[in-house]
């Protein structure tokens, strides 16, 4: 459309005028920080690009920054430098063990307190316990509020029975998968804890 302003794409330079995000000034500071931390600059210089980068309003701002880092060629770039990945150490016993536990109490007849109280203990510390537990306490409210919704149609009152078996079941599989440290995801299930 005429006199209506194109976003660049991918490789393309902004217009200078352009205003600038929060995310445009954190991706420069990123590139500021890595050539800092090569020793491309001193200090003072790094204080400098950095006020510069954070105070932009728009990126004809931006660009000299870039320009300065790497020269004319790279100022179209503006993406954040990739993120080491963090491997997730593997889960000890105990935590497979516990993560279990947050599956298999809905097999006993006892939803949602278990993987709660996991998640708000044992989840602080283990990422392990804590992905289980969210995962067991979303299905079992799932059951739960599906137990107490079905009943008000006729064919809800017969899949009642029917849907506590398969979670039974499925708490089961779900428990001997926390065992063996695979991610087992529930079925039909809401996800209202993250």
């Amino acid at each position: 459309m005429a006199g209506v302003p194109q976003t660049p794409g991918p490789g393309q330079v902004p217009p200078a005028h352009l205003r600038v995000t929060h995310q445009d000034r954190e991706h420069v500071v990123e590139h500021v920080k890595a050539a800092y931390a090569e020793g491309r600059f001193d200090k003072l210089e790094f204080d400098d690009r950095l006020e510069r980068a954070m105070t932009a309003r728009t990126h004809g701002d931006l660009m000299p920054i870039m320009t300065e880092l790497y020269g004319a060629q790279a100022v179209p770039h503006l993406e954040p430098l990739p993120q080491p990945v963090r491997a997730e150490r593997a889960p000890e016993s105990n935590e497979r063990l516990g993560a279990a536990v947050g599956h298999l109490l809905m097999a006993i007849g006892v939803p949602i307190i278990g993987p709660l109280i996991l998640m708000l203990t044992g989840g602080k510390t283990s990422p392990y316990i804590r992905r289980q537990a969210v995962e067991a306490l979303n299905f079992q409210i799932t059951v739960v509020g599906a137990s107490f919704i079905l009943p008000f149609t006729v064919i809800g009152v017969v899949l009642v029975p029917i849907i506590w078996v398969a979670a039974v079941v499925l708490s089961i599989v779900a428990g001997v998968s926390a065992l063996a440290e695979s991610n087992f995801r529930y079925p039909l299930t809401v996800r209202l804890v993250k």
